[in-house]
């Protein structure tokens, strides 16, 4: 660091100044002088500085109280204090204030040399430290997010951009496009990674217990309520909370969000204390909450507060260029998990996956890669592998209206209807993995058998 470090010396006493400034400039340091707090202040905001080393008593503010003032300003300036008064009690307070060290005077010329270079390797390392973080937080990216296409290279510029600020970021797409491998990318590129990640899916826990779930309660709030409990967003405190599915959020919940994102508190159910929380909010959807907002669904001044930056997922099939490395990613996977090496793709497979469109996005070509493999023979991935609905033609006649036309809404509610029952069936009636196939809320997925009456046909559990 030598030839470009900056030195800031303040001490009251003329001689102490120039002494320190020709000792310093022959040992290859820029230097700058001060008389007082005052004047060091005003060096400061014309000048970065790597090291003050200041006089602790002088007239006026002293040496501690710019201390206190380089901790705001310039909180990575390294400071050494000078005192005539080499009382344990000095020392104590100065270290604890955040100087470097101390040295007494009068003293010795090595003694301030060896000092002094202590202090700027400590700044050195505390700065590579950083920049190595920095590094690793940037590559952290390439290994959750898949992608060398053009949108998805817009999504990585955005999440650099975000990642070091506290500011909320609105996380959309469709399901399966990987709005929560956004979010913990955010995350680690950010300097809460040290700090816990916590996802939790709004329309996964029913409506009564969710409150529970995000905040916590007390003994004997409710029955059941057994011992206190600590809620998700403590258990995120000084780290990073993903609500998915933002858009399932019951209205009385969205108030409380509200207040916790204005006065970073929550208050447990049941309890009458509140609980201060350190947290940044990361919220997901697969809905147009800006359409939700208009048919009064969800909350606009909570709306406005969670989508200061929105970071839009693309679908898989806006990216095509990125299925050659996702299936190379998702075949290396799940040789490795099922023991299965695959050695060759048949061109039709191949083309067959290119030309896919996709519906349940990189999830269901995931799932695809994973069927694939388990069904392979021989470690060749052919065609046959593929499920039945994608082993036919690559676009299958859309449907169309006959000449003596039909009812619209009769025909879609036909058309879901279908779609729900085949979608238990694959499952084993299992509700809860149903709707997972069909890309929606386990709640979204209730209310649609309601609807169309099958809830009391639907066989299986939840």
């Amino acid at each position: 660091m030598r030839g470009a470090t900056h030195i800031l010396v303040v001490d009251d006493e003329r001689s102490m100044q120039e002494f320190l400034e020709i000792f310093l400039r022959r040992e290859g340091y820029e230097v700058t002088t001060a008389g007082d707090v005052d004047s060091a202040l005003l060096a400061l905001e014309a000048d970065d500085f790597d090291l003050v080393i200041s006089d602790v008593q002088m007239p006026g503010r002293t040496g501690l109280d710019l201390l206190h003032e380089l901790r705001d300003r310039s909180p990575d300036t390294v400071v050494i204090m000078i005192t005539a008064y080499a009382s344990t009690e000095t020392a104590v307070v100065a270290m604890k204030e955040g100087a470097y060290d101390y040295i007494t005077k009068p003293f010795k010329v090595d003694e301030i040399r060896l000092t002094i270079e202590k202090a700027l390797e400590k700044k050195l390392l505390a700065y590579e430290n950083q920049r190595l973080r920095s590094e690793l937080r940037s590559q952290a990216r390439h290994r959750r997010i898949i992608g060398n296409s053009e949108p998805i290279q817009r999504v990585f510029e955005l999440i650099t951009q975000v990642a070091g600020t506290r500011t909320n970021v609105l996380i959309s797409g469709d399901s399966g496009t990987g709005k929560e491998l956004v979010a913990r990318d955010i995350h680690e590129q950010s300097d809460r990674c040290s700090g816990p990640f916590v996802a939790v899916n709004c329309g996964a826990i029913p409506e009564n217990l969710l409150e529970s779930e995000l905040f916590g309660h007390v003994k004997g709030s409710f029955t059941g309520a057994l011992y206190n409990k600590e809620g998700l967003f403590e258990a995120a405190d000084r780290g990073t909370l993903l609500l998915d599915e933002i858009g399932e959020l019951p209205a009385p919940l969205q108030v409380k969000l509200l207040r916790v994102i204005q006065e970073k508190t929550i208050r447990r159910v049941g309890g009458n204390q509140d609980v201060q929380i350190d947290v940044r909010i990361l919220a997901a959807t697969n809905r147009n909450i800006a359409e939700e907002v208009a048919a009064g669904r969800f909350r606009e001044d909570l709306y406005y507060r969670l989508n200061v930056i929105q970071i839009a997922m693309p679908p898989l099939r806006e990216r095509r260029d990125d299925i050659p490395l996702l299936v190379n990613h998702f075949l290396e996977k799940f040789t490795a998990e099922l023991s299965r090496p695959v050695h060759l793709i048949s061109d039709e497979m191949t083309a067959r996956l290119l030309e896919y469109d996709y519906p349940g996005n990189v999830r269901e070509l995931e799932n695809l890669i994973e069927r694939a493999v388990a069904l392979s023979r021989d470690g060749r991935v052919t065609i046959d592998t593929l499920p039945p609905s994608m082993a036919g033609p690559a676009r299958p006649e859309g449907p169309h209206v006959p000449p003596e036309g039909l009812d619209l809404d009769a025909a879609l509610a036909d058309y879901e209807r279908a779609l729900l029952t085949d979608a238990l069936r694959h499952t084993g009636g299992i509700k809860k993995r149903a709707a997972q196939l069909l890309s929606v809320s386990f709640r979204s997925f209730r209310y649609r058998l309601e609807k169309l009456g099958l809830d009391g046909e639907a066989p299986g559990g939840p």
